[in-house]
């Protein structure tokens, strides 16, 4: 199948100013269940000078400089994926990690040799209690695999999903008290809570195509969870769902604001206002 994604955002200044550099993580990342067919990327007014870049975490973006003054700032960018069937369960996770903390009364994973390179994807800002959620959906469990399913979906059925344009992220805490949420506030609690159980998790920021949702979803936020044997997994609180060939990531990182679409300055005694479009369909 094939789908178009047209993403317009657009920034309006109370008058006019000089933009800075700005770093646009626009690309779709690589993955092998997709192939770009197109892609048009537009800026208005239009830079000095751009080319591509790659952050520490290894997101391709995009990076423009500038030269003219501006009351607005417009990005365009038009993408034509071919999407081949993906399935997200299948994979053999390494057992030994499984059974190193699986069998205890409150599992914390250890990830041994690998676990100093992994600790950016492990550190929390909050210490919240979440074990009287988990210690039940575990005890439900056959195995890990079984318990992040359980929980991805309980999540999505006891938080609901809102649409928020604020451009901030709740705090784990904050969410987890208010037991709804934005995709990105729910991917940023569930991310806690497997790191509250040592489990590695980064956040994804990009596309989510499904003809059956409302909108709101197609500007998207999920988590992966770092699995021996598996690698990173896509989980998806807001949906319940495992992320499949439907998600297109943008990019990827165990900070979440560092995947934010646009990062840039601007300079001048102006105020902004941004808006965003996002429209997926299918050819």
């Amino acid at each position: 199948m094939k789908i178009h994604v047209q993403h317009l955002t657009n920034y309006q200044y109370t008058e006019k100013v000089s933009l800075g550099l700005h770093n646009l993580f626009l690309l779709p990342q690589y993955k092998p269940y997709y192939q770009i067919e197109h892609q048009k990327i537009n800026l208005n007014p239009k830079s000095v000078d751009q080319n591509y870049r790659q952050d520490l975490a290894g997101n391709w973006f995009f990076q423009s400089w500038f030269s003219v003054e501006t009351d607005q700032f417009e990005i365009e960018t038009n993408w034509i994926f071919k999407l081949d069937p993906f399935n997200p369960f299948s994979f053999i996770i390494e057992s030994n990690f499984e059974q190193s903390a699986w069998n205890t009364e409150r599992p914390i994973f250890n990830y041994k040799e690998a676990e100093s390179f992994l600790q950016p994807f492990l550190s929390r800002t909050e210490l919240v209690d979440y074990w009287d959620l988990l210690l039940p959906i575990k005890e439900k469990s056959t195995g890990l695999i079984d318990f992040l399913v359980r929980l991805t979906q309980q999540l999505y059925e006891d938080w609901p999903h809102l649409i928020r344009h604020e451009q901030n992220i709740w705090e784990p805490s904050y969410t987890f008290s208010e037991r709804k949420g934005s995709c990105r506030d729910l991917a940023f609690m569930q991310m806690d809570m497997l790191r509250s159980m040592g489990l590695a998790c980064r956040f994804v920021s990009g596309y989510a195509y499904n003809p059956m949702l409302d909108d709101g979803h197609e500007l998207h936020a999920w988590l992966e969870v770092f699995l021996p044997g598996a690698g990173w997994v896509g989980l998806d609180p807001s949906l319940g769902l495992f992320a499949d060939h439907y998600y297109i990531p943008l990019a990827a990182h165990p900070e979440p604001y560092a995947t934010m679409p646009v990062k840039g300055t601007y300079f001048g005694s102006a105020s902004s206002k941004l808006t965003t479009q996002v429209g997926i369909k299918l050819i």
